[in-house]
């Protein structure tokens, strides 16, 4: 029999060659041959013939014979279909098939590949009724997705013929099948879905011709690298912990044979490209699963007693090699399979974990429950605040805290907080109530000063509260007193928003005013650079032209009808000009100030005015502006006096502000806070980037502070042709809430929308003015290190000049102490401000956290995107202090960390192969490689040190809708956009940030919060190129426009809509850049492709997995 099948092997060989159509039916007659020199010698033999639906119409040729000592599938048709001029094979006339087998082997929907050991069904096998025959496999304890296979059982009824059923399986007539009547027939009850599969290369190496030579059948073959060459790992899957319902799963199925790719929800054998939710890290290489009695063994496992491998039988193919270990018919290279690649649409997807969040969280969302973990920032959903505060003002890392620091330091996840104190509360959503206690002031805790909140609890008769933060206990005020109803509770909860709410605001009296004074309404001072480059951009004409608008949108309180703001004006060059705007005056009237080394005030009285009572004479201003500076061939500037002139401004009429400074040169002039041109690009991704990336000089962060200390708040609108030193000058943002704004070569016809835009967006969103901020927690644990734009003049309070909604601050929580499973954890944060209208406030927001002893419970309860915001802004601080490699090598090693200690103490005992992630950081390593990847973490020379400084602030401020969209950019089909009849566009669903996810037929948005980009594939369907660019090809399109043609038709105003909706969504106005496919600016599109490998040789998101699975295994071991 050895001898007819080396013979068979050789023919069917020798045919490949030729064509796959030619392999297949010479395949067949050979297989036939087998069949009568079996049936000559009377060997006993398992056999099965089946047809394919295809062989109902078509040809009787379609037919796939599995032969085998040992019942071992071949998958029908290997090659595709057959083509209708295929020569038609019979079958011997004396092999009719057993009528017993009818019901037994129903057909496939279409080619499918049966794996070894397995026979199909239709019904489907609960994974519940599994033998532990032969498998190392230990019950699943955690409710992970372990995918592990489940076993085949042996039925246990005698095999009866059973009637031929013609609808579901044609067999020929009087063509008898042979049985071992030694074997019991295996049950299974999968139904495979339709998979088509390619030869593959890694059997017949000498013969088989490369796979580039068959048709494009399987979807699964892709251009990645191989990833898995220099790994020593042991085969296995992905698989994702389940600790709330997953989204629609896969089925566990078998482990399918080498050679074959799986069926869903199957554990990928050798080399193959996963399911879904499984992915096969390497070969299998030993510590494998025993093969069943009665079966061949795999490669790699064990072979048990009674069962070696069919001497002198060469494999069929897709199926791995059977060989002696010394000789053999093929040479010994080829003993070993070739690592295979792996498919990126197998790894956890961000995409669908947002779309699963939406589908299942969405709506309405109770803050009634300690620990509760909230929806994604992705999805749309309600708050509805019944004792926690809304998440959109505070995110936690863990809703579930460990109560020893040890089991905080064993797992590596970082307990932080993410804070937004005034973020935006969405469509439906009741803004925080104003509690206003007159002259009694909010009731505190006596010891540790925590505001009156839901987590007090009455005792005494109402006549005293305990603290759930310090646990002391403190006399109600007379004023504050209420009698307790039959359960503890106080009878006016429900009239008091501190009793029921998580969020909420108090009036402040005098005792928390500066200098005991109530304060006046804050002010916004324009400081605008008249050096030559501004006035050649255009910038100091669009500014004048446009100050009319800008001040309309000054920002109202809540409940007024009209802003109290008031407005300023500095111009600069190499000296400072004020101007008086008093409405009372005919003209305005300017005052300069020549001695900058010593810059002072000189008016009090007509500097800053309300839009309305001085609108004559600003607009007069704006006039006179242009008109003086015209003709200014001024080219040294100063920036530090610039600034301290509406410090001291600001002073003069103490009231805290804003200062909007517009710069755009490094300031060399001679005066205070000059700095010197220090571009060394080359620097960046060094071990010297940190000199470059410091501040060259600390004159700015002292005149941060001096800005902080009079509640003066500084943002820069930079607007550089050259290198301006972020670094340095950023300081003053920094250091008082400010934000950086950046122009760079800006061009007011090109820019001067997206620059009037943001100017304001800056000015109109919720702000608080000279804010302090601090966080309280309960006992046992503290706030240690701060992270964010503020300034600390002591380890508890934050000072902020001004904190907006866009803006956030990351606090990092330690132990102290041990917890308690029964008391929780509490956090209060209070936010001391003054409001655009001029009253002080506190704003309080309180959370409660549950409690474990159990790594498995907190690794339930954890927050990606926080973790991901919170190291990013970690980040920023420890690469400007330490060497860039160790900062992203300690990343690296904590999330291997995280993951390594769910592995060890949470997870079922599997193969070290397999990595196993929780369900909650099932995106841990995507997300950690696009954090390493991004410029504020890795921009080397190919940006400049500007840039660099620029995108490390903007991490420092982001909040944690910002920094998803930043670190993973939204990639949006244009085409699936669908015009509507009433012009209500919805945006469609992003895509994986791929270049393999884009077509030459597609046009795409790729947006990250600072940059977008459309890209436009050259075979751009030429019906949408006319509608949406007004031409006809993508040849055509125009790409130096910065904005699409406004066309009268439904999809151009579409597009335009959902363009529009997307730059709504972030609080800068993104620039729109066209790109079109293979030309220069295509790289730098596919730069922000984080999924792919970067230009810089940055790994791809398979790279840094595998990656991140030797690290694992390497803390295992």
């Amino acid at each position: 029999m050895s001898e007819v099948r080396r013979e068979i092997d050789v023919e069917v060989t020798k045919s490949c060659a030729l064509h796959p159509y030619v392999a297949y039916n010479t395949f067949l007659s050979n297989i036939q041959r087998l069949i009568l020199y079996v049936q000559q010698n009377e060997s006993s033999i398992y056999v099965a013939v089946r047809c394919t639906e295809s062989s109902k119409q078509a040809h009787s040729n379609n037919i796939t014979t599995s032969i085998s000592k040992y019942p071992s599938w071949m998958p029908p048709n290997q090659f595709g279909p057959v083509p209708p001029n295929a020569v038609p094979q019979t079958i011997p006339p004396n092999f009719p098939p057993n009528p017993s087998l009818a019901n037994q082997f129903p057909p496939p929907q279409v080619s499918q590949p049966l794996k070894m050991n397995q026979t199909p069904s239709n019904n489907m096998y609960n994974s519940s009724n599994m033998t532990g025959q032969g498998f190392n496999q230990t019950p699943n304890l955690n409710n992970e997705h372990n995918y592990q296979p489940p076993r085949m059982k042996p039925m246990t009824q005698p095999f009866q013929n059973a009637p031929i059923n013609s609808e579901t399986q044609p067999l020929l007539s009087g063509q008898p099948t042979m049985v071992n009547p030694r074997e019991a027939p295996l049950q299974d009850n999968r139904m495979p879905p339709p998979m088509p599969l390619r030869p593959s290369t890694n059997q017949y190496p000498q013969q088989l011709p490369p796979t580039s030579q068959y048709p494009p059948t399987n979807q699964f073959v892709n251009n990645l690298p191989n990833q898995m060459q220099n790994m020593n790992i042991s085969g296995g899957t992905i698989q994702n912990d389940v600790h709330a319902p997953p989204p629609m799963g896969p089925k566990q199925g078998y482990p399918p044979k080498p050679g074959f790719p799986p069926m869903p929800g199957q554990v990928p054998g050798p080399g193959h490209v996963p399911g879904p939710g499984h992915m096969d890290m390497s070969r299998m290489a030993g510590g494998g699963m025993p093969p069943m009695p009665g079966q061949p063994p795999l490669p790699g496992q064990p072979s048990m007693p009674g069962q070696p491998p069919l001497p002198g039988q060469p494999p069929m193919p897709g199926q791995p090699s059977m060989l002696p270990p010394v000789s053999g018919p093929y040479p010994p290279q080829y003993q070993q399979q070739q690592p295979k690649r792996l498919d990126p649409d197998q790894m956890p997807s961000p995409i669908q974990v947002m779309q699963d969040d939406q589908r299942t969280r969405s709506g309405v969302f109770c803050t009634n429950q300690k620990g509760l973990v909230p929806p994604l920032i992705t999805t749309n959903f309600q708050v509805q605040d019944q004792g926690n505060a809304s998440p959109r003002f505070i995110r936690s890392t863990m809703y579930n805290v460990p109560v020893t620091q040890d089991l905080m330091k064993q797992t590596s996840v970082p307990f932080g907080l993410i804070i937004s104190p005034m973020a935006r509360t969405a469509e439906g959503e009741y803004p925080p109530p104003i509690v206003n206690f007159a002259n009694l002031g909010p009731v505190r805790c006596i010891r540790c000063k925590a505001y009156m909140s839901p987590f007090m609890q009455f005792i005494d008769a109402g006549r005293r509260f305990q603290c759930m933060f310090c646990k002391a206990t403190t006399d109600v005020p007379m004023e504050y007193f209420q009698h307790l109803d039959h359960t503890g509770q106080r009878l006016d909860r429900f009239e008091r928003p501190e009793l029921i709410l998580g969020t909420y605001e108090f009036t402040a009296t005098a005792d928390y005013c500066r200098n005991n004074k109530f304060p006046k309404p804050p002010a916004i001072v324009f400081i605008i650079d008249v050096s030559y480059n501004n006035v050649k951009s255009g910038l100091v004409h669009l500014l004048c032209s446009q100050m009319k608008e800008i001040i309309k949108n000054l920002p109202v309180d809540l409940g007024q009808g009209k802003s109290n703001m008031r407005v300023g004006f500095i111009t600069y060059n190499s000296t400072v000009q004020f101007y008086n705007i008093k409405g009372t005056l005919a003209a305005p009237q300017m005052l300069v100030v020549g001695d900058v080394h010593d810059m002072f005030m000189p008016l009090l009285d007509g500097f800053l005015c309300t839009p309305e009572e001085s609108e004559i004479v600003i607009e007069a201003l704006m006039e006179q502006i242009p008109t003086m500076y015209g003709d200014t061939r001024e080219t040294e500037t100063i920036l530090l006096p610039a600034i301290l002139a509406g410090l001291e401004a600001l002073k003069a009429s103490d009231c805290p502000g804003k200062l909007l400074v517009f710069h755009s040169t490094l300031p060399i002039a001679d005066a205070p806070g000059k700095l010197k041109n220090r571009d060394d690009r080359k620097l960046l991704g060094t071990d010297k980037e940190k000199v470059v990336l410091a501040p060259q000089t600390n004159a700015y962060n002292q005149l941060g502070q001096d800005c902080v200390a009079a509640g003066c708040c500084v943002d820069l609108f930079l607007l550089n042709n050259s290198y301006i030193d972020i670094a340095t000058i950023g300081q003053v943002a920094r250091l008082t809430g400010g934000e950086i704004f950046k122009y760079t070569y800006f061009q007011a016809d090109v820019d001067g929308h997206r620059l009037v835009q943001d100017i304001i967006t800056d000015i109109s969103r919720p702000i608080a003015f000279d804010a302090t901020m601090r966080v309280r927690t309960s006992t046992g644990i503290r706030p240690t290190d701060f992270y964010g734009h503020f300034y600390m003049s002591n380890t508890t309070d934050m000072e902020i000049a001004a904190i907006d909604c866009d803006k956030a601050v990351a606090v990092e929580i330690k132990h102290d102490d041990k917890l308690t499973e029964e008391d929780g954890v509490y956090v209060q944060v209070a936010l001391l401000y003054t409001s655009v209208s001029g009253q002080r406030r506190l704003r309080i927001i309180n959370l409660s956290l549950k409690t474990c002893s159990q790594m498995a419970d907190l690794y339930r309860c954890c927050e990606l995107d926080t973790i991901i915001n919170f190291f990013g802004k970690q980040s920023m601080y420890k690469i400007l202090e330490n060497n860039p490699k160790l900062v992203k090598d300690t990343i690296v090693a904590r999330a291997a960390q995280m993951l390594a200690n769910y592995r060890k103490n949470c997870a079922s005992p599997s193969s070290a192969g397999q990595l196993i992630l929780p369900e909650c950081m099932k995106l841990l390593p995507l997300y950690v490689n696009c954090l390493l990847k991004s410029d504020a973490m890795s921009g080397g020379s190919d940006i400049t040190l500007d840039d660099r400084s620029f995108t490390m602030h903007a991490v420092m401020t982001m909040d944690i809708p910002s920094s998803v969209a930043y670190f993973y950019p939204r990639l949006i089909p244009l085409t699936e956009v669908k015009p509507t009849q009433d012009g209500s566009v919805e945006i469609p669903n992003s895509i994986r940030t791929s270049i393999e996810k884009t077509t030459d037929q597609g046009a795409y948005i790729l947006e990250n919060g600072i940059h977008m980009f459309l890209y436009i594939g050259l075979a751009l369907n030429p019906e949408f190129c006319q509608q949406v660019f007004g031409v006809p090809t993508a040849v055509q399109v125009n790409v130096d426009q910065t904005d699409l043609p406004v066309l009268e038709n439904p999809l151009s105003v579409a597009i335009r809509s959902v363009i529009a909706q997307i730059r709504v969504q972030r609080h800068r106005f993104m620039r729109l850049t066209l790109v079109r496919q293979r030309e220069k600016l295509e790289p730098v599109f596919k730069h922000f492709l984080v999924e792919d490998r970067g230009l810089d040789g940055s790994p791809s998101y398979v790279d840094f997995l595998c990656h991140m699975h030797k690290e694992i295994r390497t803390i295992l071991s």
